[in-house]
């Protein structure tokens, strides 16, 4: 009985092996291109962004408020930021959302 089902396995199957993975590896590749790698590229151009922060650049935080850059802090990762005369409030940096070029210095 064994002989005839080993028989039966190997008599016509052709095709399997990589055949039956292409449809799986193409749609792996289309998701790459489509939505792993311009998050990627969108994640890269953040991080230049944030470290390219310097004192006196106006930016928009994460939560929707305006700043003006006075101080950073690298070891922390922090950023004081001008919201108002008189009223600093210090940030994460990885909720700068945006940097809106150079505003007034201090």
């Amino acid at each position: 009985m064994f002989e005839i089902a080993y028989a039966m396995g190997t008599q016509g199957g052709g095709g399997g092996g990589l055949t039956a993975l292409l449809p799986f590896i193409l749609i792996i590749f289309v998701f790459y291109l489509l939505l792993i790698r311009p998050q990627q590229k969108k994640q890269r151009k953040h991080q230049e962004m944030l470290s390219s922060l310097r004192k006196g650049d106006r930016v928009l935080t994460s939560g929707g408020m305006f700043g003006v850059v006075v101080g950073i802090n690298d070891k922390k990762n922090v950023v004081v930021l001008r919201v108002a005369e008189n009223v600093k409030i210090e940030f994460q940096k990885s909720a700068i959302a945006t940097s809106l070029g150079e505003g007034e210095k201090d």
